[in-house]
């Protein structure tokens, strides 16, 4: 029972992990990306493959570029053994272009998936290993809007909502 626990308790840490890497591409917080790997841990986006201290450089230089992104995690299938875990996290990404002129606005979606080794170390669970995999794309015009300009309040750094005191 006890092993059984603790477990869970690490599926929970690991998953908790990549909620953490989403939020901090989303509001392009750079040291809640950091936290979420090991120092030494490299990182496979296909265009980017290196380091962490590259995989930063390489989202400051690209997110600045979309008016907003939003990634959802589904499924997370955690396989823990012992110190060391594999994951499997499908999401999808969106990622809001400005319009060009003459154009709309447009919601660049992807479908996919992290795939992670994982180590335990000093009692903390982080990325040593990630490899993102594309299994759809598209782009959708953004024709319409329904919600009013005064309520999109979402801010891409820490004066975002979600980081002030409840």
């Amino acid at each position: 029972m006890e092993d059984a626990l603790q477990r869970l308790l690490d599926e929970a840490a690991i998953k908790k992990v990549q909620l953490r890497y989403c939020r901090g591409i989303d509001r392009m917080d750079w040291e809640l990306v950091r936290s979420c790997y090991h120092p030494d841990a490299i990182d496979d986006h296909g265009e980017y493959v290196g380091g962490i201290d590259g995989f930063i450089e390489y989202c400051k230089a690209g997110c600045p570029n979309f008016v907003s992104t939003t990634h959802f995690t589904g499924n997370q299938l955690v396989e823990v053994d012992g110190d060391t875990a594999w994951a499997e996290h499908y999401a999808r990404a969106y990622h809001r272009v400005a319009a060009q002129p003459g154009g709309p606005e447009k919601d660049l979606v992807v479908n996919t998936r992290y795939i992670d080794r994982y180590e335990r170390r000093g009692g903390e669970w982080r990325i040593t290993r990630r490899v993102v995999v594309v299994d759809t794309d598209r782009v959708d015009p953004v024709l319409e809007r329904w919600v009013p300009e005064e309520q999109l309040r979402s801010r891409r750094d820490r004066s975002d909502p979600s980081y002030l005191p409840a």
